[in-house]
């Protein structure tokens, strides 16, 4: 495993992070308790000490299991990230969104799900429209000084509000967002715009969701479809296989692959390992096969040419991921 240090946090974590969406029952791809268990375990033999989760997920239960097996591991060995924004287990008209009183309540939710008493990093999930930002910051600002809250972190949104945010933390004296959890992909590289100069310029650090593409730098682009997840992305909306470039690209990825005599998920995630834009991708999985062949990945050298090869086909696409 290597590791890397989270933007301004101080805290190393590896380079791979498990991202644990796919724990609970809400989807007939995610894993139950045990399976969950088996992974985290793997994850934590392979040096894995990072983990992202979320109150929405699965209605919290991917809380519960993750929180459930680290239990039984030296917690202060683990970095843990959850989220707020969407309802948890509970759904009612003050269970999402950004107020004082939705931060409040579903913070203590998911440490209690967790079994913890403060989240290393507690990230709002997506921007709230409804809500004030200064408000928002000033509930974060209030968890981190209590000790529920070591960092706070942001998620997909656009470079001006994420912007617009930071002056008001420094203006007002209040903790700021030292992680950015974005939507960033060979397929989908919309962050490189205006995202990522802040993000450098500000020491952030960068954890992307979706690495690879829900799955679809997987495989061949013409089996896309042909699984579970696939199906679900397409009925989501997902569009990563629809830009003007991406068939080429996923091409090119498979060619590389099939070069160097690995998969097209390592190569997909060599790129990132070796993308100064990034920290540490969120690779979520529900295969111990598939996590150790992340962690694989970063034994994988692309050289410039390669990387020059797999980007070349990118064209703009329309900015997703933001809702």
């Amino acid at each position: 495993m290597e590791y890397t240090t989270l933007g301004s946090t101080g805290m190393e974590v590896s380079k791979v992070c498990l991202g644990c969406m796919s724990f609970g029952s809400q989807d007939s791809w995610m894993l139950d308790e045990e399976e969950g268990r088996e992974l985290v375990e793997r994850a934590i033999d392979l040096g894995v000490n990072f983990f992202d989760t979320a109150n929405t997920y699965s209605a919290g239960e991917s809380e519960e299991i993750l929180g459930d097996v680290l239990a039984h591991y030296d917690r202060d060995e683990q970095v843990v990230a959850t989220k707020v924004r969407f309802s948890g287990a509970k759904d009612h008209r003050n269970a999402e969104g950004l107020s004082r009183k939705t931060i409040e309540q579903e913070l203590d939710h998911s440490l209690d799900r967790l079994g913890m008493d403060t989240a290393d990093l507690y990230q709002i999930h997506r921007w709230d429209y409804d809500t004030p930002i200064e408000t928002t910051l000033r509930a974060l600002d209030d968890a981190v000084r209590r000790g529920k809250v070591r960092h706070i972190g942001a998620s997909s949104m656009w470079a001006h509000q994420f912007q617009e945010a930071l002056r008001v933390s420094d203006e007002e004296g209040l903790a700021r967002f030292e992680t950015m959890q974005d939507l960033y992909h060979l397929t989908y590289r919309e962050e490189e715009r205006e995202m990522y100069p802040v993000c450098d310029r500000e020491n952030v650090g960068v954890i992307p969701w979706s690495p690879l593409a829900a799955g679809y730098l997987t495989r061949p682009h013409e089996e896309f479809t042909s699984t579970d997840r696939g199906e679900h992305e397409i009925d989501y909306g997902t569009p990563y296989h629809e830009g003007p470039g991406s068939e080429e690209i996923n091409g090119r990825v498979e060619e590389l692959a099939d070069d160097k005599g690995v998969t097209m998920a390592q190569i997909a995630l060599a790129w990132q390992f070796q993308n100064d834009n990034v920290d540490a991708p969120i690779v979520g999985t529900s295969s111990i096969e598939h996590l150790e062949a992340a962690v694989e990945a970063l034994d994988v050298s692309l050289s410039d040419s390669d990387v020059e090869y797999l980007e070349e086909p990118y064209h703009p696409v329309p900015v997703y991921g933001h809702e």
